[in-house]
């Protein structure tokens, strides 16, 4: 897999994640521990991201 195509794809992970966050803070009665985990993954999602596209351009 190349950077380009694992970068995307962390990309749609990122962007469903904020998909589902959203509707969960939409949502009366949500369960607030899910959407902390989930907001978690965005995180790490996001630091990937921004390290993998930073190592693309070095090279």
């Amino acid at each position: 897999m190349t950077i380009a195509s694992h970068l995307a794809e962390l990309r749609k992970k990122h962007e469903s994640l904020s998909d589902m966050v959203a509707a969960a803070q939409r949502s009366p009665g949500s369960d607030d521990l899910q959407i902390a985990e989930w907001k978690k993954q965005k995180l790490k999602l996001k630091e990937e991201i921004a390290r993998l596209t930073e190592q693309e351009q070095q090279h």
